[in-house]
């Protein structure tokens, strides 16, 4: 019997196959170790806040409160290849009625994380809150972003997401009611909450801007 002598067609045919399935195999292999830093890039950020600032973050008293809003990767192409650099946008308060935001920018995460951390500390809103939430609806705008918040009812909760849940839970607010509308931009979308938490006055405050007194409550 003699030997069956393949043909050079066939040869090239297998040759492209097995080439085939060994970019999809690469391909799956990469695509399973890019999707889960793309899903936990936030928790990633949780925890180096907590790594480069652990005398804030780590509960040095109850009422501490940081959260990474947003982070930002911008990439510059150049001779050699391709130059990272982050941004940062933190929010942070004492859950007692204080509370400001921090964009920072550097070429490591953890260092742009850092930054935005300490510039939230730098200036912080004194904010009126009442039972645990806030005196009366206000609107709060900034660029193209317009936030809504109302009061509510014990128990409510924070109905919020996004910036403007870090915003009023980083003041010591427990329910509230808010719609954010416009645009969708994380900074501006702080910016337009802390504006409308700037506006809020209590009852007090606007009887003494009209030269009023409050009439005082008798025991039944």
């Amino acid at each position: 019997m003699s030997d069956e002598i393949p043909n050079e067609a066939a040869v090239e045919a297998a040759t492209d196959e097995l080439l085939e399935s060994a970019a999809l195999e690469a391909a799956a292999e990469s695509e399973a170790t890019e999707a889960p830093a793309a899903f936990d890039k936030l928790e990633k950020a949780h925890e180096r806040l907590r790594a480069s600032s652990p005398e804030s973050f780590r509960e040095v008293s109850e009422n501490t409160f940081e959260k990474v809003v947003h982070i930002n990767r911008c990439s510059k192409v150049v001779k050699g290849g391709r130059r990272f650099s982050f941004s940062a946008l933190v929010v942070s308060g004492d859950r007692e009625g204080r509370v400001g935001f921090g964009f920072g920018k550097a070429q490591e995460v953890s260092e742009c994380i850092k930054k935005s951390s300490e510039a939230s500390k730098k200036q912080m809103l004194a904010v009126n809150i009442t039972h645990n939430t806030i005196p009366h609806p206000v609107i709060g705008e900034h660029g193209g972003a317009r936030v809504l918040l109302f009061p509510a009812s014990p128990g409510t909760g924070l109905i919020a997401g996004g910036g403007v849940r870090a915003v009023v839970e980083a003041a010591g607010i427990k329910d509230i009611l808010a719609k954010s509308q416009g645009s969708n931009n994380p900074a501006n979308v702080v910016k337009a909450t802390l504006e409308a938490l700037a506006q809020l006055r209590t009852k007090e405050q606007i009887y003494s801007v009209r030269g009023k007194r409050l009439a005082e409550k008798k025991a039944l």
